[in-house]
């Protein structure tokens, strides 16, 4: 083969690389590492681990927001606050479980810090106004409902992608557009879903609205950091992606705690504790678990991303999508009519349709990797 094919070939894989997008924290790296010094088990232990913690974390964050709900908080920028609030949780979890990253190079520092700064502030301002759509969604429908709507994050994720960063629709991400787009519609006209507790019709069509809107700039969120990692901070490194996601956290919480005394909600919350149906001790744990819940989703999600890769973590935070409303159903009793069993099965089609796509980009990425490989090695 000659070098006119050979560049090609390299070309081609840049392009493909360039064209994936996950709709995780970021892309890090589309071919697995090796397990490096770790022993095998180690590896996989570590690998499992990190599984646990982000299902765990994204089921348990939203069960206990809810329950915050259900058992006398009423609060939303409490609720909003909860999300980011113990962000210090991933420093803690980074020195603990993953080795120092090695030094790089002075040529590939950082940007200005009033460059930084501005890009965190805007992202965390972002992830705030997210935050609070999220805690009205969760105040108003359920909790299977909450679920199903947010899988829509796929479909949104794909359409920003497309303007933003340049991603290419393929038959794969239409149909999975389709699915999902019909999956919340069904959500949307299902009536049964406002025989909820206390949520006139009003209240229920404003969380359906607020929870649509969240899923929609949670995914601009994704796509406006994979667009600063390309453009501006120019690397992906773990250490980038983590600081990203600290300081972004700590904007947001800063002003979701700028919300809670501007509105003068921080008034009721001492009269809200005492009223707390389960007492005092459990609506201070309900807020604690629910804060560490969030961030122990974050450290699964960062942790995968530096053991294994960026890809494989956005197929296990997809996978938590059709989990949540069976533990909705299990926890609390919700009913499971057949518009919502349809509009998940709709749900857990359109996810895996996305996700087939991102494995046709990875086996193209590889086979693209061997052919370019083999021309260098050819004599």
């Amino acid at each position: 083969m000659n070098e006119d094919q050979t560049s090609q070939n390299r070309l081609l894989v840049e392009e493909v690389e360039e064209t994936e997008q996950v709709n995780g924290t970021t892309i890090l790296d589309h071919q697995p590492p090796s397990p490096g010094l770790m022993r095998p088990w180690q590896w996989w232990m570590l690998v499992s681990l990190n599984i646990a913690f982000l299902l765990i974390g994204e089921c348990s964050a939203v069960i206990l927001s809810r329950f915050y709900y259900e058992r006398g908080g009423t609060s939303k920028w409490v609720a909003a606050l909860l999300q980011t609030a113990a962000f210090p949780v991933i420093y803690i979890a980074f020195f603990f479980f993953f080795p120092s990253p090695k030094k790089l190079p002075a040529a590939l520092d950082r940007p200005s810090i009033p460059t930084l700064s501005l890009i965190y502030f805007l992202l965390g301002s972002l992830l705030a106004s997210n935050s609070m759509l999220f805690s009205i969604g969760l105040r108003f429908i359920p909790v299977s409902t909450f679920s199903l709507i947010s899988g829509t994050q796929l479909a949104f994720n794909a359409i920003f992608s497309f303007f933003i960063n340049s991603q290419k629709f393929t038959p794969w991400i239409i149909n999975s557009l389709v699915l999902l787009t019909l999956s919340a519609s069904l959500v949307a006209v299902n009536s049964d879903s406002v025989e909820h507790e206390g949520v006139s019709k009003g209240e229920y069509a404003l969380g359906f609205i607020c929870t649509l809107a969240g899923s929609a700039g949670y995914s601009l969120l994704l796509c406006l950091m994979q667009f600063s990692f390309e453009k501006v901070l120019k690397k992906e490194t773990f250490s980038v992606i983590r600081d990203m996601q600290i300081y972004t956290s700590l904007v947001a919480t800063f002003i979701s705690k700028g919300g809670l005394f501007a509105s003068g909600e921080w008034r009721g919350l001492k009269d809200e504790m005492e009223s707390f149906k389960e007492g005092r001790v459990v609506y201070i744990m309900t807020l604690v678990g629910a804060s560490l819940a969030n961030q122990v989703q974050f450290i699964g999600i960062l942790g995968l991303i530096f053991v294994v890769s960026s890809l494989f973590s956005n197929v296990i935070t997809a996978l938590a999508y059709p989990l949540i409303p069976v533990a909705a159903v299990l926890i609390y009793h919700e009913t499971m009519n057949g518009a919502k069993v349809v509009a998940m099965l709709l749900g857990i089609w359109g996810t895996a349709s996305y996700l087939f796509q991102h494995y046709l980009d990875g086996k193209e990425v590889v086979r693209l990797r061997e052919m370019s490989s083999n021309d260098e090695s050819a004599p």
